[in-house]
């Protein structure tokens, strides 16, 4: 059984026996989760007064707190690669726990200024080929650690670079283990004087479109506050980063620790369909208590 299933019906149990759950009473279970996790809106300044985000109208902001609740108890992501998120951008549309439900994970890498010169002579389908590479030698870590080996497909969006505003996003397409619904990985960077935002968009790959749809309208809601900005950078006194532009498609973490270490388990995993297993679960429970004394049939794995 896995450890995400796991978490999340915990959540269920502490509010009734699993074997009297109805579907109905599952679903109001994941709303309740849901609402505990306080939901924002409006003007956000994000944690030290870096940045701002003017939260566009069909998002809803998570503070720190709720988007470490949703990563972990709610996607089943481990628990230390929520550590340094300082929130999440959640469509108000949809619940993140539904099948259609994604979210924006945002992060800030104080790593130093990132000299953008490279940009514009990138070859981005040899940076694909490596970071294929990368990821494959990271399943080795990611097994060790109890998580699904990941594929990475190729570009779901090539990376584009906008450098009148230092802001960057591409996508990629990922497999987890031998699933059938791929998972995308929307990325957007925001360069600034001491540092990048990242944003991290996570879902399943048919919410593409919908997410090209939205970049424009997240890019444009987020801007670091004066004194953090790109045009703040102070020559010769401010930090400057290891790498450029290339590295941060790749990932910081290959400039930092050297290719073959990079990524070893900081993709965001495909989040569970929590509600649909857990449901699935107390079908097996109700099964098994239905059968007293009956010897049990063995458990299947997918």
């Amino acid at each position: 059984m896995r450890p995400v299933i796991l978490s999340f019906l915990g959540i269920l149990l502490s509010i009734a026996p699993a074997v009297a759950q109805t579907n109905e009473e599952i679903n109001a279970a994941a709303e309740a989760f849901e609402s505990s996790l306080g939901y924002q809106a409006g003007t956000i300044t994000l944690p030290d007064g870096i940045a701002t985000i003017n939260v566009p109208a069909d998002f809803r902001f998570l503070g720190k707190e709720g988007s470490q609740r949703l990563l972990t108890d709610g996607w089943g992501n481990p628990a230390e690669m929520s550590e340094n998120v300082l929130g999440m951008l959640i469509p108000a549309e949809t619940s993140p726990l539904a099948e259609e439900g994604w979210g924006i994970i945002i992060t800030f890498d104080e790593s130093g200024y990132v000299n953008d010169k490279d940009a514009s002579s990138i070859d981005y389908e040899k940076l694909l080929a490596q970071m294929k590479a990368d990821t494959k030698m990271s399943n080795q870590e990611r097994e060790k650690l109890g998580f699904e080996p990941v594929t990475l497909i190729g570009w779901a969006e090539p990376p584009l670079y906008d450098a009148s505003n230092h802001k960057l996003y591409w996508a990629k397409e990922l497999q987890f283990g031998n699933a059938d619904v791929h998972t995308l990985n929307y990325c957007i960077r925001v360069l600034g004087r001491r540092g990048v935002l990242e944003l991290n968009a996570v879902a399943a790959m048919d919410r593409l479109a919908t997410i090209h749809d939205n970049t424009d309208n997240v890019l444009a809601s987020i801007e670091f506050n004066q004194g953090h900005r790109y045009s703040d950078y102070v020559h010769g006194e401010d930090k400057v980063s290891q790498y450029g532009v290339a590295a941060l498609v790749a990932g910081a973490a290959a400039a930092k620790m050297g290719f073959f270490k990079a990524l070893l388990v900081a993709i965001l995993a495909l989040k569970k369909l929590l509600v649909v297993g857990v449901i699935a679960l107390i079908a097996v429970a109700r099964k098994l208590f239905a059968r007293r004394g009956k010897t049990p049939a063995p458990a299947r794995t997918a």
